[in-house]
């Protein structure tokens, strides 16, 4: 959904792609590109940029209704241990690369998928293979993904041992229907159990994702979660709005008329008006909204490293199927399905099946959408970085959000969003795209 102009009718979620997690497009992204961009970035020296390492775990106990992920749920332990081990390989690959050589890591992200759903042994043995190449202990951040029903006492006691500064828990609501009509795998009572146990091995941030919209949610049940969040206190809180990317159940039962769910997602409208009820709460409970999507206790001392760094252009290793990174400017992703991604690690080349070479005014654009994720940004930071004036360059966008009621500030200090403005901010952020991308498939 693209918002090019003030509406006040509120807008069906329909099948398609919301949020903007890259630019340009990643249908422009292609396998030429792989022998032409990303096998050269590879072989260059390393540009002054942190490093991070992005590992996808693709295994969960069942497939949400809404996920469009590359997951797996009917592996066995033997399949499991086969796909540790290619990942293993894999980072030894990277390790032999003249952009990844001897670089110290920044920032870890475990995601999936559940990273949880390994073993306590399977865990410690992926972690001691990969830090035994590059050592992870000056880390600022290593964050891990957990689904709270795969979580035991010392399963986290091993997760807290590994060095994880953040515990991310995929709570996404509190009512069982909810959870439920959605195909979530777990139930309230396993996140409360699981939450105790994380606070009693005293991570450092604790994290719980919701996700406003879900097939049956109402207000008094999404009131309802947003109280129990705030009870349970945690670090951060992270609330994204229900989209439906082509490749989810939802999506396939809506686009082939197949009756699957008698519940509906949520419109835009009530989608947007439950996180700023969110907001408004957890505001007054002392927290700080922080982005479009998270809200922290304290901004002092509670980061989001592998995002922030992202954004301004830092190095990402892909490690697992399908998984997305980005080495000396240009994008790169995995391949997207088991056999051909185990096959080219064992035939000892890096499993990447297409890349993208963006231009210093693609990285501009780059840079400005996902940082104004944030609520604002600062035009010095782009103009020393790409010599370009915002206020100039992108005078009508900004024009244009003014007149629409989203933009609060636009000078030389700050440009930023209204409440209003962050709270639609993916549907804005395309009128800052080149006029070429503006009607491409996003994905």
């Amino acid at each position: 959904m693209v918002d090019l102009g003030h509406s006040t009718t509120p807008e069906q979620t329909d099948v398609g792609s919301y949020f903007v997690a890259n630019y340009p497009p990643f249908s422009l992204w292609t396998p030429e590109s792989v022998g032409t961009d990303a096998k050269s970035a590879l072989a260059q020296r390393p540009a002054d940029v942190p490093l991070g390492l992005y590992l996808h775990i693709p295994f969960c106990r069942k497939r949400c209704h809404f996920c469009y992920f590359r997951v797996y749920t009917d592996k066995n332990a033997s399949e499991v241990a086969d796909y540790l081990d290619v990942v293993g390989r894999e980072w030894e690959l990277y390790a032999t690369q003249p952009a990844i050589a001897g670089r110290p890591l920044r920032f870890i992200y475990f995601g999936g998928g559940t990273p949880s759903f390994l073993s306590v042994r399977q865990l410690k043995s992926l972690v001691d293979r990969l830090s035994a190449l590059t050592p992870w202990t000056d880390a600022e951040e290593i964050t891990f993904e957990c689904e709270p029903g795969t979580l035991t006492e010392p399963k986290l006691s091993q997760i807290r041992d590994m060095g994880i500064t953040r515990l991310s828990l995929g709570v996404e609501h509190f009512d069982d229907q909810v959870l439920e009509l959605n195909g979530r795998a777990h139930r309230s009572a396993e996140i409360f159990r699981a939450y105790e146990f994380a606070q009693s091995l005293d991570f450092p941030q604790v994290n719980l994702d919701l996700i406003a919209g879900m097939l049956g949610d109402t207000d008094e049940k999404w009131h309802a979660a947003v109280a129990r969040t705030i009870e349970l206190s945690p670090d951060s809180v992270t609330i994204y709005q229900m989209e439906l990317p082509y490749n989810t159940t939802i999506s396939s039962d809506l686009l082939k008329g197949t009756g699957q769910f008698t519940e509906s997602v949520a419109n835009w409208s009530t989608k947007r008006r439950w996180v700023r009820e969110a907001f408004d709460a957890l505001e007054a409970a002392g927290y700080t909204v922080s982005s479009a999507y998270t809200a922290v206790k304290n901004p002092e001392t509670t980061r989001f490293v592998y995002r922030d760094q992202l954004w301004q252009g830092a190095d990402l290793v892909p490690l697992g199927v399908s998984s997305f990174g980005h080495v000396n400017g240009v994008h790169m992703q995995n391949q997207d399905s088991w056999g051909p991604y185990a096959a080219a690690v064992r035939r000892g080349e890096l499993p990447l099946s297409r890349a993208f070479r963006p231009t210093d005014e693609e990285r501009l654009i780059r840079e400005l959408v996902l940082q104004l994720k944030r609520g604002s940004v600062r035009p010095g930071y782009f103009s020393d970085k790409y010599g370009v004036d915002l206020l100039d360059r992108f005078g009508p966008a900004l024009g244009s959000l003014r007149a629409d009621g989203y933009l609060m500030a636009s000078d030389a200090d700050q440009i930023a969003l209204t409440r209003d403005g962050l709270l639609r901010v993916d549907s804005l952020l395309p009128r800052f795209f080149l006029p070429e991308h503006t009607n491409l498939r996003y994905t």
